[in-house]
């Protein structure tokens, strides 16, 4: 099975170099292509008014492992390799190991998460994974279940075109709940700027703040109320699952609107 690996830490980031250490040593045919430098909380940004730049990468990655560093975003980086770079389109498209979570509303700015997503977009399944911390640098846990969850996707490909969203606590294999599917939170930030004066006199701002709460909203139907959210089940321990997709149509929004009368 080919595998493309991408990430938003950059080329350099351990959770990447464990991401795709551990696809090497499953027996997989590895190709990454990842940002020559920091990218997170860059959402699903292309670059479209200036050239990618890609450049080979030796020395950082098993030998079997094919390397490149690019210019652009996560988005970019797999758009690239799927259009430029690779032979042939890869089985599987991973990112990450990111370093810290990418819970409830999170996709919508992670890197990582749209990375996972421009593989989906081009008809591959994908999947994001990310480490809950960013204190710890011990990925092994989180490297560990990424083989065991491609080797049981390669033996029953998933039904349907999805991206599978990845959150792993951040503890010892031996302390796993489990693993367990669930739905996208709701997650709540309190932001702060920071105002700041550079050496020249000028002001800046510095964006900072952390998640303060979670809103347990279930607005869907068809969905058990009992399937906890990521953010619940990362509490819990248990590694999390969430099927993503790209199209972000509210389906009962439009059941709502249509009894409405719009004019011109």
């Amino acid at each position: 099975m080919k595998i493309l690996v991408s990430n938003d830490d950059g080329i350099f980031a351990l959770g990447l170099r464990t991401l795709a250490t551990s696809m090497a040593e499953a027996g997989y045919e590895v190709t990454v292509v990842a940002p020559d430098r920091e990218r997170s909380a860059t959402g699903h940004g292309l670059t479209i008014h200036q050239p990618l730049r890609a450049e080979a990468i030796e020395n950082v990655f098993p030998p079997q492992v094919k390397a490149w560093s690019c210019s652009g975003t996560p988005a970019d980086c797999v758009k690239l390799a799927l259009g430029a770079l690779l032979t042939e389109p890869p089985d599987l498209v991973v990112s990450g190991i990111n370093h810290g979570a990418n819970l409830g509303t999170d996709v919508l700015y992670s890197g990582t998460v749209s990375a996972a997503m421009e593989g989906i977009m081009e008809g591959i399944s994908s999947i994001a994974f990310s480490l809950t911390t960013y204190k710890s640098g011990d990925f092994a846990t989180a490297g560990k279940f990424a083989q065991t969850l491609v080797a049981q996707i390669a033996k029953e490909p998933l039904p349907t075109l999805m991206l599978l969203n990845v959150n792993v606590p951040p503890i010892d294999w031996s302390e796993l709940t489990g693993v367990i599917v669930t739905r996208q939170g709701i997650r709540r930030y309190f932001d702060s700027f920071q105002k700041r004066v550079d050496p020249r006199g000028k002001t800046y701002y510095w964006l900072a703040g952390e998640a303060i709460e979670e809103v347990d909203q279930l607005d869907d139907p068809q969905l058990a109320s009992h399937v906890l959210t990521d953010v619940q089940g990362i509490q819990q321990n248990y590694i999390t699952i969430t099927p993503l997709q790209y199209n972000l149509t509210n389906i009962a929004g439009i059941n709502c609107l249509e009894t409405r009368t719009f004019s011109l």
